[in-house]
């Protein structure tokens, strides 16, 4: 039994809006499939790190939920910036109970123990001008990484943190999620949301104020999950 771990699948089954259009990701569905087959049994647990599906409400977001429940292995699903349908956690459970969807389920200000750890995590936030509603944003966003964090403790096991946005990129830090990363003492932490070649040579990895930082967005790992423990 394994963690694995990805973001960004950006899947559009049941809209249109295909990321084919960009050459990094052509026949990136296929691909994506074929990876995680061959990777991840269904005994595994995988983390999608947001932006998973572009519908816009959760009744759009059928076959692209339909599509990763039958992949194999439990998925454990965080919010990103573009995942519109997100709704509130009962809306979304009972979601998934309707449609049958048994092997996913929300990360949402709580935890989940997978092989003697916890996930935990939150969509996060970087901002660089401060503005009123970022800092409100901001502070939002590091509530629900305490109180995943504290489930964590409570469940008394180590947690390894999964975000969508970077705490820190191309110069630009959000200090409210560096320091709880810090003072928590958090060994590893997983992101998305950089894409392409340029931008993820900004992403900052590796060890970084005692957390190694790891990027995970579908076109960095080659549309494979990646191995966690």
């Amino acid at each position: 039994m394994a963690l694995y771990t990805i973001a960004d699948l950006h899947l559009s089954l049941g809209s249109d809006k295909p990321m084919d259009v960009f050459p990094r990701w052509k026949d990136y569905v296929s691909r994506l499939e074929t990876n995680w087959r061959l990777l991840v049994k269904e005994t595994d647990t995988v983390v999608v790190a947001g932006d998973i599906s572009w519908a816009m409400q959760l009744p759009e977001s059928q076959k692209d939920f339909a599509f990763l429940n039958a992949l194999p292995g439990k998925k454990l699903l965080l919010k990103g910036n573009h995942d519109y349908w997100w709704s509130t956690r009962r809306k979304m459970e009972d979601f998934f109970e309707e449609n049958g969807f048994t092997t996913l389920q929300i990360i949402h200000n709580n935890a989940v123990a997978v092989e003697g750890r916890a996930v935990c995590g939150t969509r996060g936030w970087l901002y660089n001008s401060a503005s009123e509603e970022d800092k409100k944003i901001v502070r939002r966003e590091a509530g629900r990484l305490n109180a995943s964090l504290d489930e964590a403790e409570r469940l008394g096991i180590e947690p390894i943190v999964f975000l969508h946005y970077p705490p820190v990129y191309d110069g630009m830090e959000c200090t409210e999620i560096l320091s709880i990363l810090e003072s928590r003492q958090i060994k590893d932490c997983y992101f998305g949301h950089i894409h392409g070649t340029q931008a993820a040579r900004r992403a900052v990895l590796g060890e970084y104020h005692g957390t190694r930082l790891h990027l995970v967005a579908c076109d960095s790992v080659d549309f494979t999950p990646v191995l966690v423990r």
